[in-house]
């Protein structure tokens, strides 16, 4: 299969019709991308089975089990399964329908509740009649929304040559060990601006945009049943306990309990 093959396209007008929120379910095959596009609604996106990784033009982000990523109007993204077959439930909300929402993409936890009340919403009328059923899961939806918290699983990309090629490098082998010094010696650039150019651009040091691929790419594998040995020695940890403690910090427990809830 080439790289061409595995490129889907984006379904035209899916975000198209009357009602405040239209509900659309999407199957991928593993490792597929869905094309660069972008909707004139707010999206909600959300997975009942696999990982998937969001990529716009100011950064990526992976979305693990009990997560979705917020996508608002107009971001041009592209949709990548991560390693396994993905299946997407999508909400396509009307930009007046919320106010306050981040107008800039975000992954944000998804409760049980929430997680049925998406699927629920996979079988409502694109336009439901006021004193329907239908309207009242809505409304319900509406108000859960608004309340989503934000997850910290947001990788920020660079736009200069120098930082971009480490910042390619390393999400492509986030066990790569060279330090700052290291390449600021190859792009023959000073060590002090790789640090100011990552510090511009990303928001964080260069050990935490670092550490930051490392966390994201623990989540697509930890998601697919990898083992959390094999995981913490393929990104580089000197032992498990280390890459189990990186995780709490980040996420606030370990990989066996982020994973169980």
């Amino acid at each position: 299969m080439t790289a061409h093959d595995r490129i889907l396209p984006p379904i035209p007008d899916i975000d198209r019709g009357q009602g405040v929120i239209l509900a659309r379910p999407r199957e991928c095959p593993a490792d597929h991308i869905i094309d660069w596009h972008a909707h004139d609604r707010a999206q909600l996106l959300y997975a009942v089975r696999g990982v998937m990784r969001v990529t716009t033009e100011n950064g990526v982000w992976v979305v693990p089990p009990q997560r979705a990523v917020w996508i608002p109007p107009g971001v041009s993204h592209h949709v990548q399964a991560q390693g396994t077959p993905l299946s997407m439930r999508s909400l396509y909300i009307r930009p007046d329908a919320l106010q306050g929402l981040p107008d800039k993409c975000c992954v944000v936890t998804v409760s049980p509740l929430m997680r049925e009340l998406i699927i629920a919403a996979m079988g409502i009328a694109d336009d439901p009649p006021a004193d329907s059923a239908d309207a009242r899961l809505v409304r319900v939806l509406l108000d859960r929304i608004e309340g989503l918290p934000i997850a910290p699983l947001h990788l920020p990309m660079v736009t200069d040559k120098r930082a971009r090629k480490i910042t390619d490098t390393l999400m492509d082998d986030p066990s790569d060990r060279r330090t700052l010094q290291d390449w600021a010696q190859e792009l023959g650039a000073s060590e002090r601006t790789l640090a100011r150019l990552f510090s511009r651009e990303t928001g964080m040091t260069f050990g935490q945009w670092r550490q930051q691929v490392k966390l994201l790419a623990a989540l697509a594998r930890l998601a697919r049943g990898e083992s959390v040995t094999a995981v913490a020695f393929d990104l580089g940890y000197a032992s498990q306990s280390a890459f189990i403690a990186m995780f709490r910090r980040a996420l606030g427990r370990t990989p066996g309990r982020y994973f169980a809830e």
